[in-house]
């Protein structure tokens, strides 16, 4: 079998299951209308149906092929430097903090579109406007390192 879409939808299906049982264990109703447990259950209630339609109507129709939606040359590049960048973040926050990883993790990024200094600099406003917006005006905690950033 090398149809993509019966892949993803199970992939979806099974995640959707699991989201729809764990929202069985929340309250439905709550003192002052919906709980916490409303939103998750229709969505994924909701999305679960529509996979199996999905799923359904994969099995009977054409199929796209696993190689043909997998990226090549230049395309395929960008997915790798993405999911290194994203990989290198994940490790690196813990000991380094969110300045510092935000900044390496960005100018990887933005250093496929952009000339280093440039993907540099950008990465340096794009990480003081999100450390500013969510450390300062909205008082979410941020890891930092040892000397504040």
């Amino acid at each position: 079998m090398k149809n993509l879409n019966i892949y993803v939808a199970l992939l979806l299906l099974i995640i959707s299951g699991i989201i729809y049982w764990q929202s069985l264990s929340l309250p439905y109703y709550s003192a002052y209308g919906p709980g916490p447990g409303f939103l998750p259950r229709w969505t994924s209630g909701i999305i679960i149906i529509l996979l199996i339609i999905c799923f359904i109507q994969s099995i009977h129709k054409d199929f796209i092929s696993i190689v043909d939606a997998m990226p090549k040359g230049e395309g395929l590049i960008n997915v790798l430097v993405s999911f290194v960048a994203v990989i290198v973040f994940i490790i690196i926050i813990p000991y380094v903090g969110f300045n510092v990883s935000s900044v390496i993790m960005l100018t990887l990024l933005f250093s496929r579109g952009f000339k280093l200094y440039k993907a540099v600099g950008l990465s340096f406003v794009v990480t003081f406007i999100v450390f500013f917006i969510f450390g300062t005006l909205l008082g979410v905690p941020l890891p930092v390192n040892e000397y504040g950033w």
